[in-house]
């Protein structure tokens, strides 16, 4: 007999829940701030449309193959991601490494370097294409999670879409999947729980605005905006996080904050970060433990 497929829709999924009111959130050691970076790494494909660009095309008319746009890009892989890997190795850093699962075979040098730094290794989808243009997500996502199980020898546990981009579907494909945190809805300072047709999976607080391609890609703000926009964003939290602690991310794409004129800004942001008291810099799957052993005390 055929099941009912459950509805749910957006409202429904995650109830409104103001963070003042709801059951108390609280990182080890009386932390204010959990700051976790996400370092992306995809597989833009040549032959295809580039998912951003930095030129316009030649008299407005799109061009294929996209070179110019491609090695763009590839710089980050080439150059970029070694500024990371650097930047974040010297301060005892690590970050949750958002992977296209076909990375994993064209970057193999860049996704060993995450795995030797013991980074986290999340899914990112299998390429660099919206949920939405993906015609199978459930065979994708397996796919995904299948590159990164035999690069690192274990499941990621947390998913990114690329673009952050989700389909009516794709949360209940993940949860399905075994996959448990997601990045995806930005809508909080704490992690909270969606419920999917298969149970719940939880929102790791993710960020749009202390995100390297808005500020630089989309919004083309000056190379120290993400220093002065994250100082910001950490003062604040910082404040708050004294009764009410909070999450705080950093997003970085190689192919734009690993470039010579901007990388300074990122190494000014976490010195600015580690020089208060009371800081958790950690992963998300440890954001994730941390939330779930205390809504398992309840």
């Amino acid at each position: 007999m055929e099941q009912t497929k459950i509805e749910l829709s957006v409202r429904d999924r995650v109830p409104y829940e103001p963070i003042v009111s709801r059951t108390p959130f609280r990182l080890p050691k009386k932390a204010r701030v959990a700051v976790w970076t996400i370092v992306n790494v995809e597989n833009w494909l040549p032959e295809s449309a580039m998912p951003r660009t930095v030129l316009s095309p030649p008299m407005g008319q799109p061009l294929l193959p996209d070179i110019a746009n491609w090695c763009w890009h590839e710089y980050g892989m080439r150059v970029g991601f070694w500024r990371f890997l650097e930047v974040l190795k010297s301060r005892g850093l690590r970050a949750t490494f958002a992977v296209n699962g076909s990375a994993c075979k064209e970057y193999p040098e860049a996704c060993q370097a995450a795995l030797d730094a013991g980074w986290e290794f999340m899914g990112h989808g299998f390429v660099q294409k919206p949920m939405h243009r993906v015609e199978d997500q459930a065979a994708s996502i397996e796919q995904t999670m299948q590159a990164i199980r035999d690069f690192t020898g274990k499941s990621p546990r947390g998913w990114e879409s690329p673009g952050i981009a989700q389909t009516a579907d794709t949360v209940d494909l993940l949860a399905q999947a075994g996959i448990e945190y997601v990045a995806d809805w930005v809508l909080d300072d704490q992690p909270v729980p969606i419920k999917t047709r298969t149970g719940s999976i939880v929102s790791v607080p993710y960020t749009v605005e202390l995100n390297d391609v808005v500020i630089a890609a989309v919004q083309h703000q000056a190379a120290d905006e993400l220093l002065r926009r994250g100082r910001d964003q950490f003062d604040q939290l910082y404040k708050e996080g004294a009764s009410i602690p909070r999450v705080m991310a950093i997003s970085i794409h190689p192919y734009l904050t690993g470039v010579p004129h901007r990388i300074r800004y990122l190494e000014a942001l976490y010195d600015y970060i580690l020089s208060h008291e009371d800081v958790m810099m950690c992963t998300g799957e440890e954001i994730l433990d941390i939330y779930r052993d205390q809504a398992n005390q309840k």
